[in-house]
């Protein structure tokens, strides 16, 4: 029996940077009544407070759910009212300057320093750096279009993976690519959850739209996690709705 179910954010439960919809809204109520929920991707907390807490139907077990911004190098919980950071795990200055020199060599290698961009290329999110390369504040339409068969962000993941060997590179959202320590993964994301939420792997069922190769999904399934993988919020939706109606009493 799961007694935890886990997600990716952007692409599988909304669309990138969007808000999840009114129909997922009420299908994680829903499902947070039967199991504890974790929601794991690259984005920060208040990407992830603006995109899904905020969303929440009132009267929903907030208490059940796992917050795991950055990867899982963060964790929130609700208690006593209101969301706490439990852990963040940092990165130093050092290593945060050595990143943005080597992404800024790595950009160019790829020619994609002169691509448009919407707002700011590179975020620092503390425990993790972010390199969107159209822009945090991209139109959906535009990062669709960018990079459709993810060519472009593994040919940017294999040159920062030459220059970041110790440290880890994933292929994040549409357009991004994600740095964080080297073993911090969506993997390790759910070990962390396994010790604070007081459940075994097996109990466990994550769902992600980057379930692939190099992709920042496929550490949880490597580790041996049961994973579905999904096309988009569509099927996600149709998933959780069986997922509800096998694990109602």
């Amino acid at each position: 029996m799961k007694k935890l179910i886990a997600f990716d954010l952007d692409g599988t439960l909304a669309e990138s940077k969007q808000a999840i919809g009114n129909e997922m809204a009420f299908l994680l109520k829903s499902l947070l009544d039967v199991a504890m929920v974790s929601v794991i991707s690259g984005g920060d907390w208040p990407q992830f407070e603006k995109q899904v807490v905020e969303q929440l139907p009132h009267g929903s077990r907030l208490d059940r759910l796992y917050i795991m911004p950055t990867t899982g190098s963060k964790l929130y919980q609700f208690q006593a009212g209101s969301w706490r950071q439990i852990y963040a795990e940092n990165f130093s200055p050092e290593e945060h300057q050595r990143i943005l020199d080597s992404l800024t060599k790595a950009v160019k290698a790829c020619g994609f320093d002169h691509e448009q961009t919407w707002g700011e290329q590179i975020e620092d999110r503390g425990s993790q750096i972010t390199f969107s390369a159209l822009g945090q504040e991209a139109p959906l339409d535009a990062k669709k279009a960018w990079d459709p068969d993810i060519s472009k962000r593994k040919q940017l993941q294999k040159e920062l993976e030459n220059d970041l060997s110790d440290l880890s590179v994933k292929v994040g959202g549409s357009t991004s690519i994600d740095i964080t320590r080297k073993g911090v993964d969506k993997a390790y994301a759910v070990k962390r959850l396994c010790e604070y939420a007081t459940v075994k792997p097996e109990e466990i069922l994550f769902m992600g739209d980057a379930i692939y190769p190099g992709g920042n999904d496929d550490p949880v399934r490597a580790a041996g996690i049961d994973s579905v993988p999904v096309r988009d919020v569509q099927e996600t939706c149709s998933v959780v709705r069986g997922v509800i109606d096998c694990l109602k009493p």
